[in-house]
């Protein structure tokens, strides 16, 4: 291999550790303030969780019992509608099997 190839893909190959190196940099920039900004979220959600056990926080309460009735209404309604649509297929698959009646045809 020539020199000048030889030196050309060494000087490539530095390059691209630099650059390597900089988005390593950068993605652990990004990593710590994820990290700090994941604590942050999870203090808001300690606190909250605390003034809800206490009771503290009666409207939110409020909110999350209204939002536990309607996610079991919204339930039994996916639930009800599952079974109509269970039904009808099945109904369906039952027609498809049965066997057709052929009116007879006069001579051709």
């Amino acid at each position: 291999m020539p020199r000048v190839a030889k030196d050309s893909i060494i000087e490539q190959l530095a390059r691209n550790n630099i650059a390597l190196q900089e988005k390593t940099a950068e993605l652990i920039t990004s990593v710590k303030e994820l990290t700090k900004r994941m604590d942050e979220m999870v203090k808001i959600f300690e606190e909250a969780a605390k003034h809800i056990k206490e009771g503290t926080d009666k409207p939110m309460m409020d909110k999350l019992q209204n939002l536990l009735e309607q996610n079991k209404t919204i339930a039994k309604g996916l639930i009800l509608l599952e079974k109509y649509v269970r039904e009808k297929s099945s109904t369906a698959n039952i027609q498809q099997f049965q066997p057709k009646t052929v009116a007879p045809r006069g001579n051709l």
